[in-house]
């Protein structure tokens, strides 16, 4: 397997991801619309942000996986940086094999190597099974966390 960046012709195999946590979703039936394309666009070109897709090279370079990352600077934790981490998923033909721990512990410790000094994550209170995945990786309820939609 191997972590990289997301390219824009990643973009539908995350996007397909995104769509439906719970079964596998053709990229080509996912719309790559211009809102899409210019979110990419700015997330490519952000050095505090990136996508993130786990590869499996043995199966045709399959996108199996992806997240977000952003490094965020902030005055607490002694000025350094913090990884945001969302958009967690692991195509669902592929789950309970590891990959999803494989993906989280690679962006933790490519987090590391940036310097972060935590990585923090949000997750729908209703997704269970993924609360429990993340306490096992070591992820700790701390806060709680509020949105607002605009």
């Amino acid at each position: 397997m191997i972590l990289r960046p997301a390219t824009r012709a990643d973009l539908p195999a995350v996007l397909a991801l995104l769509a439906d946590e719970d079964r596998v979703v053709d990229p080509a039936s996912v719309p790559v619309t211009p809102a899409y394309e210019r979110a990419f666009a700015d997330i490519e070109a952000d050095p505090r942000n990136e996508v993130l897709v786990l590869v499996d090279e043995t199966d045709g370079a399959l996108v199996v996986g992806c997240l977000q990352a952003t490094y965020i600077p902030g005055l607490g934790k002694g000025g350094a940086e913090r990884a945001l981490i969302e958009a967690v998923r692991i195509r669902a033909d592929r789950r309970g094999g590891g990959l999803g721990r494989e993906l989280m512990e690679r962006a933790v410790a490519r987090a590391g190597a940036r310097g972060c000094a935590l990585v923090q994550l949000t997750s729908n209170k209703d997704r269970t099974a993924a609360h429990r995945f993340y306490a096992s990786l070591g992820f700790a309820r701390s806060h709680d966390g509020f949105k607002l939609s605009l």
